[in-house]
């Protein structure tokens, strides 16, 4: 603590809450307690006599700290109580016993009235106390044990890229995990002691770490209503209020969550002292290497404190006493030197603005290297398989004039990007590409075209798991005059083969026909007007249960629970397309009285057959709840959900929009297409490589021409034959072989070209198999062919 006066906690004043840290702060003598006057105002007016006598008594085994702890918890609900027959006389006993400097306490037995009596048996103070002081510690070992994880990385050399695969826009990822990560990442910016060691108990830091900090704040949550709740007095007594239990409920996590810190700490302690007997058995001269900005603030303030000891010490055995003793004070949570520790911490993570590293908006992400690669290969399946099918690219501005955008999509109309636009228009950010190319059809007066395009959207929406504010989509669209049901089956083919070839795993493509939705909300009875709104709600049937939706159309949508329940019976109903179809089209089914709806089951069937001829109609499930709610679409709708262990929702989805072009005056231009979410894609390929352990290639880097010198000039000549025969080449500069080797294994570059000052005087190379870990010299005139011939061997060998 501070030097100078102890701080001072408040009990009972009006607005004052008691806080773990003020518990903790009390039970150790670390700050005084007073009783706030207008509390004791309050109970002043007591007249009521002493009909009982209590012992307040703490358990054996509770330390003068845990005692301390309870007799001020105990003293704060006696104020808050508020009893008409609870006196002064206690409350100033209490606050009186907990400032005096006698650590243990001896109140002897109290004489008290039937409700003081009431709250003293009432009041959990010993558990309530001892959670306190627990809830505090926690919530302060949350704070050191990242740089103490942080040290024990660098003297173990671990790889630490762990924390730097961590994307802080990526809504898959705990804002907790997050938070280590950028902390950790704080504490080692810049370290050259972390290497390539890999070590399960680093790699375990993000996730142990993160839960800590998430259980530690929900028990720190729990614990201030309890400290602050009242005992409640009746008639018949005080009663229970169920809080305890659930401030006990909440403990439990925090201890599993505290064991798993001590053994990852307890194995990274044990690899610490295996180094140190090792490094001791080298007798290796250590070079001086430089440490993270963080821990080398946390390394220099404990040199410091040994540097005074060592000057006071008698001799060596005295200065190592010292030390450990000073070490063990610096995690003390009651001593200063604790202080001074967490205060520097905090100015490491928080204060020091050069170290602070910048975070991406919620809901966005950074693609790099491996991810890079993933998205590269899914981008080339797409376009491959759009390009097969007739289709040309098309390219339209990021942002549109707000008046072309509004009145599109429903409801989700609120989730637009508006742009705070300096050029005199209303501006806003596309939310997908199908208004945009709508509208380039419109303006260029076209009738007939079949497009795609691969680019970002915007979504103003509250980032969640699986879903971005920024995000891809892969469009495919045919607007024009056809046969019927001919683009619609062509565009579903289209989405099973992206998502085939793109080899995600199991998948399924729901299927419904909005006229048919339409129908439905005719038969069961909903007036015209409410038909859209109606549709968004029961979109929402793969995420919430139908008594909620139904709730929400019958309280907040206004219609009648009979209405609401034919809808339930439709939206059950799902299965296999012809098998579903033909049940509908049964003689007296309920759609065949609505024209719209037997004109969507005559476009079902023909786009069935269809399907079942293109092979992939068992991918299709005819799901009459699918209702997909922008406004634009008219006529088939659908979606395609994963079905694998990774939870990303609908991964592609689209239908027929055919009044969308001719809602910006032009001709009406009949259109349908399909938009593939490929962020989830994405997901799911990482996901899949993770699980089958496979490595993906950043560069496709064929060859390291590695220079062992600093001679560019000779260098850039090597390396340059290489590129003007097309193979894609890297060039190093280094003296030290192994650094070429390393960066050719890390790269999973096939090839090395060693070149040094030798083989330069004897016009050879040496020929690196990196895979094979063989090496062969040859004539430097013949370097570039032997790579190719080499190269074109592998090709061969993988087709």
């Amino acid at each position: 603590m501070p030097d100078g006066e102890p701080a001072t906690v408040t009990l009972g004043g009006k607005g004052s809450a008691l806080a773990p840290s003020s518990v903790f702060a009390t039970a150790n003598g670390l700050a005084k307690l007073r009783v706030d006057s207008s509390a004791l105002d309050r109970l002043a007016a007591c007249r009521s006599s002493p009909s009982a006598a209590h012992q307040i008594s703490f358990p054996s085994q509770f330390t003068p700290e845990e005692s301390r702890a309870s007799l001020t918890v105990l003293l704060n609900r006696l104020l808050l109580s508020g009893a008409s027959s609870t006196r002064t006389v206690i409350p100033v006993l209490f606050s009186t016993s907990l400032n005096s400097r006698e650590s243990l306490l001896d109140l002897g037995p109290l004489s008290v009235t039937d409700e003081e009596l009431s709250i003293l048996e009432r009041s959990e103070a010993n558990l309530i106390g001892v959670c306190a002081l627990l809830d505090y510690q926690s919530t302060l070992l949350s704070t050191v044990v990242d740089a103490v994880a942080a040290l024990s990385c660098e003297a173990i050399k671990a790889d630490v890229s762990s924390f730097n695969s961590v994307d802080a826009g990526d809504v898959f990822t705990s804002k907790d995990e997050i938070g280590v990560s950028s902390d950790m990442k704080v504490l080692l910016n810049g370290s050259k002691l972390v290497g390539k060691v890999e070590v399960e108990a680093v790699h375990s830091i993000l996730k142990i770490h993160a839960t800590l900090r998430k259980v530690v704040k929900s028990v720190h949550l729990e614990m201030r209503a309890n400290l602050n709740s009242v005992v409640k007095v009746g008639k018949a007594g005080s009663w229970r209020d169920g809080a305890v239990e659930a401030g006990a409920t909440a403990l439990l996590p925090l201890a599993s969550a505290l064991q798993n810190v001590g053994e990852s700490s307890l194995l990274r302690t044990k690899m610490n002292l295996d180094l140190i007997t090792a490094e001791k058995k080298s007798e290796k001269k250590k070079k001086k290497v430089a440490l993270g900005k963080g821990t080398a603030v946390v390394v220099q303030l404990i040199k410091d404190r040994f540097q005074r000891i060592g000057g006071n010490a008698v001799d060596s055995v005295d200065i190592v006493e010292k030390s450990v003793e000073d070490l063990l004070l610096s995690f003390d949570t009651k001593g200063r030197q604790f202080d001074v520790l967490l205060k520097t911490l905090k100015d490491i993570l928080e204060s020091n603005e050069s170290r602070r590293l910048p975070k991406l908006p919620k809901g966005t992400r950074d693609f790099a290297k491996e991810q890079m690669a993933i998205r590269e290969k899914a981008f080339s399946i797409i376009t491959e398989v759009f390009k097969k099918h007739g289709a040309t690219a098309l390219d339209t501005p990021v942002f549109e004039l707000r008046e072309t955008l509004m009145g599109k999509y429903g409801e989700d109309s609120k989730l637009i990007y508006d742009l705070a636009d300096q050029g005199g228009e209303l501006c806003s950010l596309r939310y997908d590409l199908t208004v945009p190319f709508a509208r380039y059809m419109a303006m260029n007066g076209l009738t007939s075209m079949k497009r795609y395009q691969i680019a970002k959207v915007y979504r103003r929406d509250n980032p969640s798991k699986g879903r971005y504010r920024e995000f891809y989509q892969c469009d495919f669209d045919i607007a024009g005059q056809y046969a019927r049901m001919q683009p619609d089956s062509e565009v579903i083919k289209i989405m099973t083969e992206l998502l085939d070839k793109l080899n995600i795993g199991e998948y399924v493509v729901k299927l419904n026909h909005r006229k048919l939705l339409d129908g439905m909300l005719e038969i069961c009875g909903v007036p015209p007007e409410k038909f859209r709104t109606i549709c968004s709600s029961v979109d929402k049937l793969d995420k919430q249960s139908f008594d909620q939706i139904r709730k929400e159309m019958v309280e907040e949508k206004g219609l009648t629970p009979e209405m609401a329940d034919g809808i339930g019976e439709f939206v059950k109903k799902k299965g296999r397309p012809l098998e579903l179809l033909s049940e509908l089209q049964q003689k007296g089914g309920k759609f065949l009285g609505n024209e719209g709806s037997v004109q969507a089951l005559d476009d079902l069937e023909i786009l069935f057959k269809a399907l079942e001829k293109a092979k992939c109609i068992d991918r299709v499930v005819f799901d009459l709840s699918l209702a997909r709610g922008l406004d634009y679409y008219t006529g088939v709708i659908y979606e395609a959900v994963f079905k694998g262990v990774t939870q990303v929702g609908s991964i592609a989805g689209g239908g027929r929009f055919d009044n969308l072009i001719g809602m910006f005056g032009s001709k009406p231009v009949p259109a349908v297409g399909v938009s593939l979410g490929i962020e989830r894609v994405f997901a799911i390929m990482e996901q899949n490589q993770k699980d089958q352990n496979q490595t993906i290639r950043a560069t496709e880097t064929q060859v390291l021409v590695g220079f062992l010198g600093e001679d560019l000039h000779l260098g850039t000549e090597l390396v340059n034959e290489f590129w003007e025969a097309n193979v894609k080449a890297e060039l190093m500069l280094s003296k030290r072989v192994m650094k070429h080797i390393d960066h050719a294994k890390d790269s999973r570059i096939p090839y090395l070209v060693l070149v040094g000052e030798m083989e330069l005087n004897k016009g050879v190379v040496k020929l690196k198999d990196i895979e094979a870990a063989k090496e062969e010299v040859i004539p430097r005139t013949q370097m570039v062919e032997e790579v190719k011939k080499r190269l074109l061997t592998v090709k061969e060998a993988t087709l």
